[in-house]
């Protein structure tokens, strides 16, 4: 049976985008629940220090008051902030415990590849978590993946997974978890010696400085023919 946690959360009427950054400023998070009977949709707000609480606690189902009703919910989404990882805004949506729910679960990879404890290959994970469908009660905290049996070259994909029966896979079986590649070797790019760089990036050769010079020479000797005939 999945743990439950007791969220607070109150209700907002100041949708602005100033009302929102006040929230903020409070150490509130704004969101939003969506109830399953019905499309209604209420704007909420929870305290920093609540949502904390309610991640360390491993539940994943969790429980609000709407009014005067206790209501069963999950996070159908989080968003954060793509520079600080802050929570910027979160999504409950009321869930009907008898009824399945799709969920998105983090895959955890245990265990050490052989390809890379044994032929120096490198674990590359492609996907960080499955989409599937269950109980609410049946949520699981996370998925654990054994990838031990992984040598250099080979993969492990979606369709690889014994899942428990109770779980219905949402994610394209043919997706890549996780892969033992060989390790990228570092090139030695040589240079060219400072001179020969200085004289390419001034637009000049050689023979260019040494017409100037004639050009230059020439000149002078016909100024001085002028002067002896004056």
């Amino acid at each position: 049976m999945a743990q439950e946690f007791k969220l607070d959360i109150f209700k907002r009427d100041d949708l602005s985008k100033s009302g929102v950054k006040g929230l903020r400023a409070e150490g509130s998070i704004p969101g939003v629940f969506y109830s399953y009977t019905s499309k209604e949709s209420i704007p909420f707000s929870i305290k920093l220090e609540t949502l904390n609480l309610a991640k360390k606690s491993g539940a994943r189902i969790f429980n609000i008051k709407v009014g005067d009703k206790k209501q069963t919910v999950i996070f159908k989404s989080v968003q954060y902030h793509p520079v600080t990882d802050e929570v910027m805004h979160i999504d409950l949506y009321g869930v009907n415990m008898d009824k399945e729910v799709t969920v998105k679960v983090q895959l955890i990879l245990t265990g050490n590849a052989a390809g890379v404890l044994n032929e120096g290959g490198v674990l590359v994970q492609s996907l960080n978590e499955l989409e599937i469908d269950c109980l609410p009660s049946d949520i699981p905290e996370n998925l654990n993946i054994d990838i031990s049996h992984l040598n250099l070259g080979e993969s492990l994909r979606v369709l690889d997974i014994n899942l428990d029966e109770k779980f219905t896979l949402k994610t394209d079986s043919n997706q890549t978890i996780a892969s033992v590649t060989q390790a990228m070797k570092e090139e030695v790019v040589e240079t060219e010696p400072e001179d020969e760089e200085m004289l390419e990036g001034d637009g000049s050769s050689v023979d260019d400085i040494g017409a100037e010079s004639s050009a230059e020479g020439s000149t002078d000797d016909k100024k001085s023919e002028e002067e002896q005939k004056e």
